[in-house]
């Protein structure tokens, strides 16, 4: 039988746990008031929108004027990558290839400039990511004599990546898992380089990892789960509006890609300005320096 002083002993380890919750409590509120903040002050959602329609009117045009001056097995390519990273299939995959497949009269010479003026046009889009980015990190603009062939210089690399999408994806050949690990990595490079050529260099390398590999991993996680869900959207929309339905389901299907890009770009440079990371990489806490100019250098 208990004693009478045993009725009334607080648990053993009860103090102990009140302690850690009361210590960890202020930290998690914090932590995430930190991260709503961020996430408020880069606009998330307005920038999220302003990319995916920059994307939609000018990237887009740019595929169809470089499919119609592509090989036929460029053209099969172009269209497998676009399946593999936005999930279609069915009837509007169908249209996909159809519309990647026609070539016309735009291999003439007025085509040839038809191709010329799109990519110029897409690097509006350039221009309205590397706003992002320099939002994200409290960086002024950058003068348009440097960075105006950046621009240009990630359009082409965008349509480098984009077109090897598909064998990348698979693997080469060798499996799914060495396909996923492969789109991570690909993703996370090329979220890595854009913010470091976009910023013009005015951010080292190490600060940039953590947004590089957040939005890297989320947009390969969107792909592969746009495989369960793209498909049935596509089909639902296109029996409810008809032709315009699949077009709407692209275009918030692109907002909630960059939802998650400029998500974890914000985040990014909020991992990279904590004193745990800098501790991680043996370096200083990173502080944006608002007179930083952007250098020549790639």
């Amino acid at each position: 039988m208990r004693s009478g002083g045993d009725e009334h002993r607080p648990p053993r380890f009860g103090g102990a746990r009140s302690v850690l919750a009361a210590a960890r409590a202020p930290s998690v509120a914090g932590a995430v008031a930190r991260l709503t903040e961020r996430l408020l002050a880069v606009n998330t959602l307005e920038a999220a929108s302003r990319l995916a329609a920059q994307a939609f009117l000018t990237a887009l045009p740019l595929l169809m004027a470089v499919a119609a001056f592509a090989p036929e097995g460029w053209k099969g390519l172009l269209a497998d990558s676009v399946r593999s990273v936005v999930g279609v299939r069915g009837k509007a995959l169908e249209e996909l290839r159809r519309a990647l497949a026609a070539s016309g009269t735009t291999r003439k010479p007025s085509g040839a400039v038809g191709l010329v003026v799109a990519l110029v046009s897409a690097t509006a889009f350039s221009r309205a990511l590397q706003g992002v980015c320099e939002r994200c990190w409290n960086l002024p603009r950058a003068r348009i004599r440097v960075a105006a062939w950046r621009w240009l210089l990630w359009v082409l690399v965008w349509l480098a990546v984009l077109f090897v999408q598909a064998p990348v994806r698979r693997g080469f050949g060798t499996g799914i898992v060495s396909g996923l690990v492969l789109s991570l990595l690909s993703a996370v490079l090329l979220w890595w380089w854009t913010q470091h050529l976009l910023l013009g260099g005015r951010v080292g390398w190490l600060p940039l990892l953590p947004g590089a590999v957040l939005a890297g991993t989320g947009t390969v996680a969107l792909g592969y789960a746009s495989r369960l869900v793209m498909p049935r959207a596509m089909d639902r929309s296109l029996a409810d509006l008809g032709p315009l339905g699949p077009v709407f389901t692209l275009l918030s299907w692109l907002i909630v890609v960059f939802l998650i890009v400029v998500a974890g770009l914000a985040i990014g440079q909020l991992v990279a300005s904590s004193a745990w990371y800098a501790r991680l990489v043996a370096r200083p806490p990173h502080t944006p320096d608002s007179n930083a100019r952007p250098s020549d250098a790639p």
